[in-house]
C-alpha cells in the first residue's frame, strides 16, 4: 500500500491492483497525474468544493464509483456517476478492504447550494492498516470513541483553523487517537488556513506520535 498526499485534503491510496482517491481536490497539483492511475474509488467526505473537487470528472473517465453520504451521493448520481450511497453505521465491504464512515463536526452544502448531507470523517482497513481521514472538523470527543473502537494506524488530521481544527486542536485530536503517525493535512491552501506547521510538529512530539509532513510537490 502507498499512501500519496496530493495536497490540501486530497490523497490516494495505492494498492496492488488499483488505487482510491479521497476528497479529490486535484486539479491545483499539475504533478499528479490521475489519468494514469487504476483509479476504482472515490470517496468524498463532504461536499464543498475543496473537497467534492475534481470528483464528477474522474469517476466518469475512470468509471470509478463515488462514495458518499446520502445527499451528496444523490448529487453525484445526477451528475452521471457510479455511487454508493452511506451513511454513519457499520462497515462497508469492498475488493480491495473495507471502511465505515464516522461523524465529523463541519458543514455541507452541494455546489448548487442545497444540503448536502452530515460531514463525516473515513476510516479505511486496508491490507491490515487503518487510515482515518478525518475530513473536515472541529475537535471533537468522538475521536476518543474512533480509537476505542477501531485504533487507527494513521490519523490524517485537518490543522488550518479557520474552518477546521489549528495546530493546537489536532495536536490533542492526535493523543486522544493514539495512532502511531500523523498526517497534517488541509493547511496552505488558502489565506485563511495558514498553518505553524513546526509549532504541530513540537507539540506531537510531546506526546511521542511520529508527525509525516508530506510533501505534494514531491508526489
Amino acid at each position: 500500500m502507498d499512501l500519496k498526499y496530493i495536497g490540501h485534503s486530497a490523497f490516494e491510496i495505492g494498492l496492488e491492483n488499483n488505487a482510491v482517491l479521497i476528497d479529490p481536490y486535484v486539479a491545483r497539483n499539475k504533478k499528479y497525474n490521475w489519468h494514469d492511475s487504476n483509479i476504482t474509488d472515490i470517496f468524498v467526505t463532504h461536499a464543498h468544493g475543496d473537497h467534492l473537487g475534481d470528483a464528477i470528472e474522474i469517476a466518469k473517465e475512470k468509471d470509478a464509483t463515488i462514495t458518499a453520504v446520502v445527499e451528496l451521493a444523490n448529487y453525484c448520481r445526477e451528475q452521471g456517476c457510479k455511487v454508493r450511497s452511506v451513511n454513519f453505521g457499520g462497515w462497508i465491504n469492498y475488493d480491495w478492504g473495507r471502511v465505515v464512515f464516522v461523524p465529523s463536526f463541519h458543514t455541507s452544502s452541494l455546489p448548487d447550494g442545497r444540503y448536502g448531507g452530515e460531514a463525516a470523517g473515513i476510516i479505511f482497513d486496508v491490507e491490515n492498516v487503518r487510515i482515518y481521514h478525518a475530513g473536515d472538523t472541529s475537535l471533537t470527543s468522538e475521536m476518543k470513541t474512533i480509537k476505542e473502537l477501531y485504533r487507527p494506524n494513521i490519523a490524517l488530521l485537518p490543522i488550518g483553523g479557520n474552518y477546521t481544527m489549528d495546530v493546537e486542536h489536532a495536536a490533542v485530536a492526535a493523543q486522544w487517537l493514539g495512532a502511531q503517525t500523523v498526517v497534517p493535512m488541509h493547511y496552505g491552501t488558502f489565506p485563511e488556513i495558514q498553518a505553524d506547521v513546526e509549532k504541530f510538529l513540537n507539540l506531537i512530539k510531546m506526546n511521542n506520535t511520529n508527525c509525516m509532513v508530506l510533501d505534494p510537490d514531491k508526489i
